[in-house]
């Protein structure tokens, strides 16, 4: 069974950062394109960031130039670095498989800017 746990979220100031980690059981990252989602209260859930087994990597327009993915096949672990962060940027925070995630999910993490 595949389960997927994020975590490093918090509450942060505008302009912060966060780092935020994603572990997985019962799935390999290094044999999948791997990518962050968030969803903000009454919006559906978008791919923000996401990296491919060869290490390209792509951004929303709205985190391009602020956020980084980037994978530890060795740990199997998929972390995103988030800097600059906006209010905006205020949304529980989860990874899975890109372009096309998988069917479950795991709990997500929150991450909250203050203004």
């Amino acid at each position: 069974q595949v389960q997927l746990a994020e975590s490093g979220g918090g509450l942060v100031q505008a302009g912060g950062s966060l780092r935020l980690s994603c572990a997985a059981s019962g799935l390999t990252f290094s044999g999948n394109d791997i990518g962050w989602y968030r969803q903000a209260p009454g919006n559906q859930r978008e791919l923000v960031a996401y990296c491919t087994m060869a290490g390209l990597t792509n951004y929303a327009d709205s985190v391009k130039g602020r956020f980084t993915i980037s994978r530890d096949n060795a740990k199997n672990m998929v972390y995103l670095e988030m800097n600059s962060l906006k209010p905006e940027d205020t949304a529980v925070y989860y990874c899975n498989l890109a372009p096309v995630p998988r069917r479950s999910w795991g709990q997500g993490t929150q991450v909250t800017v203050s203004s």
